[in-house]
């Protein structure tokens, strides 16, 4: 074999190597790098990227439900919006409990998330809550969104736990009470009329039932007063023994019925005190604008 020959087979060789070692190079899997970017989850866990897509990881629960709002560590006011969605087995007749724990794992309420659609199915369904809740200051809290278990077992029982941030928003309101040193005629003897009535601002929580809300204030009574109040003469007989509010019911006509209990009879009475207890009510519930007139049940209530 002469020298030409044996060069040819060398560079051959040398290209032969150089072609499926370049194959071999290109042809080798990629290495995918996902960024560190987070998602934070329903419960306040965080998941990162992950997989040939750098798709996140699931959240745990994600597999059963899915929380729209509120947001893990989201500051909220009453009432608490739940929305999002949970597949047919987390309910029970459409609906699963709902209950808001304080900081110090208190119960504050509890009620009931409602499916939007069929529930008797094994795909998701979405659902819709609303907490009112009060609290006297800013605060850590913990949204629980039980899974229903009509069978109590252990096995069956399931819960996503979110934490959240409990605002103490407030508004400003008026309860009347009486001063019968503004009531008088000229001969001064007490009228037992509304000209008496004297308005005493508080703040109370923002919720969805504020009417509810300021009536069963009202009926605490003296314990609203302050001192600077008393000294200047005003009072009420408010609270008075078995007497609750049992019912609210705003008509559309903007009638406003307010259904009580009185089991010790106690809004009987002469027709100064018993007039003065209703025009109370009355004044206080009438402030919000949609309330034109003020009807109350039984009809007995208030009656000399």
């Amino acid at each position: 074999m002469n020298k030409i020959s044996i060069t040819l087979i060398v560079v051959f060789l040398i290209i032969a190597s150089g072609i499926v070692f370049g194959l071999k190079f290109f042809n080798q899997p990629k290495q995918v790098v996902c960024t560190e970017e987070a998602k934070l989850c329903p419960d306040g866990s965080y998941v990162g990227r992950t997989g040939p897509n750098c798709e996140f990881t699931a959240c745990p629960k994600e597999d059963l439900i899915k929380i729209v709002s509120p947001q893990a560590n989201e500051k909220v006011s009453s009432p608490i919006l739940i929305k999002g969605e949970a597949r047919g087995i987390w309910f029970f007749e459409a609906t699963f409990p709902v209950k808001l724990y304080d900081e110090n794992n208190n119960l504050i309420v509890q009620s009931y998330a409602t499916a939007k659609s069929d529930w008797m199915t094994e795909n998701f369904v979405p659902f819709e809550a609303s907490l009112d809740f009060s609290v006297e200051q800013e605060q850590k809290g913990t949204l629980v969104l039980e899974k229903d278990n009509p069978s109590d077992l252990p096995e069956y029982s399931d819960e996503i736990r979110i934490p959240i941030i409990l605002s103490s928003a407030l508004r400003t309101v008026k309860l009347f009470y009486y001063n019968s040193n503004l009531d008088r005629d000229e001969s001064g003897n007490v009228q037992c009329s509304r000209q008496g009535l004297v308005a005493v601002e508080r703040e109370i929580p923002l919720t969805n039932t504020p009417i509810k809300n300021i009536i069963n204030l009202l009926l605490k009574g003296k314990e609203n007063l302050t001192e600077e109040d008393i000294a200047r003469g005003v009072t009420t007989e408010y609270p008075l023994e078995g007497l609750s509010l049992a019912e609210v019911n705003l008509k559309e006509d903007g009638t406003l019925i307010l259904k009580f209990n009185d089991f010790l009879n106690k809004t009987s009475g002469g027709s100064c005190r018993v007039g003065i207890l209703w025009f109370q009510i009355e004044a206080t519930a009438k402030q919000f604008p949609e309330v034109k007139k003020v009807q109350f049940l039984p009809e007995e209530l208030f009656q000399p």
